[in-house]
């Protein structure tokens, strides 16, 4: 099934404090074009300069996720990013007035409710995910972090955190579906143990925070005198801990395991850095902002390594096209006929096989004691596979005549039992009936031949 990328239907703008710096900030979130992204603009500075949610951009990961390009800057971005994934978003610009985004209450809340209340709407470019089809796997010793993904049909996601804590040693949370996350993930908020806030604020490293910015774990005795001095520190009134909980009470928990589900929530945010959608099932535990975003950093390189190697075929998957239905939208029969099936076809790409054996009419003089299947032929099958593409996309009877091949280049010779798999992809969008695609032939994962293809597409004479 064809999933089409998305958009806000409306802008919306989100105000508050950043956690760390204390700035008061603005976001502007926009509607944007197809294979745009998220990308955050910071209209404070001179030139406005543009900054991606790219995990090769990250620079510091100690209190939050930050991002620098050429000297511009926005942090604690996790929560929006997450929000953007969790509501099914692809293309959405970022207008920030300053270098910190705000904290809110320390979840993904007012985001998702923004977004609710602006709308989505269905762009026309189909949306490309990471689909998982192996094992990734990072283990972080600085922080004890190990982070799995492994193949799935959904982007869903296990974490589980540990603690040297009475009142938060191990908690475990789960995602069965990204769909999910607005109800079950979007208001868990982020949390910080006694001992870690005494020092922030000793540290004065925390000038936007509250005491509702999130959940303060208490796991020690503490005197009416400090809890009278911590609440005078944020302005707050009066606070207790809670005995069962081990929390402050101006917070209720939303969860029993809201911690976990927060890390979850920062999960999210973070591997959106690698800049695509999730098909995978993500295994964390103890994660952390420096961990996850190591684990963006490779599921980025795995994406890249996926798109540059040969596909993956699934023998017990239906063919999306049999030669029946190859035979409806391409002229070209026996001995000609160069494609046995298409596996997988995109908007942008196809994916097709032939099984080479040694019964092919051309080995008969090509060569009789040494069988090689002739270069030219390979490049004729590419631009079938090639028409396929573009014909399926025509109303009507169509033919596509190739009026220019360049840069073609043979890697391996091809013999009697390999299977060859094409893979074309349009390299422009079709204007005025002229297609350019380019073609990789593979058997196995190694490339045997390649080539560009431009073609003209005719409409078929009755």
């Amino acid at each position: 099934m064809v999933v089409r990328q998305k958009t806000l239907a409306n802008s919306f703008i989100i105000e508050g404090r950043g956690l760390h710096t204390g700035v008061d900030v603005t976001m502007n979130f926009l509607p944007a074009p197809e294979n745009h992204g998220f990308k955050f603009k910071r209209v404070d500075l001179e030139n406005e300069p543009i900054i991606e949610a790219d995990v090769n951009l990250v620079i510091d990961t100690s209190r939050g996720t930050l991002l620098e390009k050429d000297g511009a800057r926005i942090g604690t971005i996790e929560h929006a990013l997450a929000a953007l994934i969790g509501m099914d978003l692809d293309n959405v610009l970022i207008e920030v007035d300053n270098e910190e985004a705000p904290i809110l209450d320390g979840s993904s809340k007012y985001f998702v409710e923004a977004i609710e209340k602006a709308g989505i709407v269905e762009q026309g470019a189909e949306r490309e995910y990471f689909e998982i089809r192996e094992k990734i796997q990072i283990n972080d010793e600085k922080s004890g972090a190990e982070i799995i993904a492994l193949p799935d049909d959904d982007y869903r996601l296990n974490v589980m955190i540990s603690f040297k804590s009475n009142v938060l040693n191990n908690q475990f949370a789960t995602l069965k579906s990204i769909s999910e996350f607005k109800d079950e993930i979007a208001n868990c908020r982020t949390f910080v143990f006694l001992h870690e806030l005494e020092f922030l604020l000793n540290n004065n490293l925390i000038k936007g925070g509250d005491l509702n910015n999130a959940i303060v774990i208490v796991d020690k005795e503490i005197s009416r005198k400090e809890l009278d001095r911590l609440a005078d520190l944020f302005a707050h009134d009066r606070v207790e801990v809670k005995p069962k909980q081990g929390i402050f009470n101006n917070v209720d928990l939303h969860f029993d395991n809201e911690c976990a589900r927060h890390k979850l929530l920062d999960i999210v945010g973070d591997l959106a850095l690698c800049g695509k959608h999730i098909k995978g099932r993500i295994i964390a535990t103890k994660p952390g902002h420096g961990p996850n975003t190591i684990f963006a950093k490779a599921l980025k390189k795995a994406y890249a390594k996926s798109i540059e190697g040969a596909p993956v075929i699934d023998p017990n998957v239906e063919p999306v096209m049999d030669v029946n239905r190859i035979r409806e939208l391409l002229p070209h029969r026996y001995p000609f006929l160069l494609v046995d099936k298409i596996v997988s076809i995109s908007e942008n790409e196809i994916i097709g096989v032939k099984n080479v054996t040694v019964n092919e009419p051309f080995f008969q003089g090509h060569f009789p004691e040494e069988p090689v299947m002739p270069g030219v032929l390979l490049v004729e099958a590419m631009a079938q596979t090639g028409g396929l593409l573009v014909l399926n996309k025509q109303k009507g009877k169509y033919l596509t005549y190739f009026i220019r091949i360049d840069n073609v280049k043979f890697r391996k010779k091809v013999v009697p039992g390999d299977a060859l798999i094409f893979k074309l992809t349009l390299t422009s969008p079709i204007r005025r009936g002229i297609a350019n695609v380019k073609g990789v032939t593979y058997v196995g994962d190694k490339v045997v031949a390649e080539g560009e293809f431009m073609a003209q597409i005719v409409k078929q004479t009755e």
